[in-house]
């Protein structure tokens, strides 16, 4: 079956932000275009449908002509609350999951996890950039649903934890490490503005 007919993508935009000052980092502006818009342009030819995970801003977001879903869980509790919700949603055996400060992920990152969870018969796929992991880069059956349910339930909220309780294949990103600069600060966004227009 196509790889692509297999997944839905989600874009996570559900947190607070604090290093942006608040500011819902998905609706900066970054070289011109909502940070969000980037992402949404590299992610769309990759997934079967692509939905976005906020909190804050639901109109907003909404106006990008995609679905848009709340956290299940209260209280802003991280990366896996979104990760949950954009399961529930999904009609596809495989999430491709991505974070909305991260406005050039690879063309090529769902076909690479993918091809590794195959190979290694693994559940879930993250990246690797060469110097340390990307977990919200990542590829993940969307049967761990009820799993992941549980986790938040009893507690659990880190999002590496979580994933060493299941078959995980790391997946070598070295050759695209600037793919995963993501945009903490507004001094993060100057700065990749400025390296990118000298490039």
């Amino acid at each position: 079956m196509n790889g692509k007919r297999q997944t839905t993508g989600v874009i996570l935009a559900g947190g607070l932000a604090r290093r942006m000052g608040g500011r819902d980092k998905g609706l900066l502006a970054f070289e011109g275009r909502p940070l969000i818009r980037h992402v949404i342009d590299a992610l769309r030819p990759q997934v079967e449908r692509l939905i976005v995970n906020a909190n804050r801003n639901l109109e907003s977001y909404a106006r990008f002509g995609l679905p848009v879903v709340e956290d299940e869980v209260e209280g802003f509790q991280g990366p896996l609350a979104g990760i949950l919700s954009a399961m529930h949603q999904a009609a596809t055996p495989w999430l491709l999951v991505v974070p909305c400060d991260a406005p050039h992920p690879p063309p090529d990152l769902r076909e690479r996890l993918m091809e590794a969870a195959q190979k290694r018969n693994a559940l879930i796929a993250v990246a690797h950039d060469g110097v340390r992991l990307q977990p919200v880069h990542a590829l993940i059956s969307t049967a761990l649903a009820a799993d992941l349910e549980q986790w938040l339930a009893s507690g659990g909220r880190k999002i590496d934890r979580w994933y060493a309780r299941h078959p995980m294949a790391v997946v070598d990103f070295s050759d695209r490490p600037e793919a995963f600069l993501n945009l903490n600060t507004p001094e993060e966004r100057q700065r990749l503005e400025k390296q990118r227009s000298a490039g």
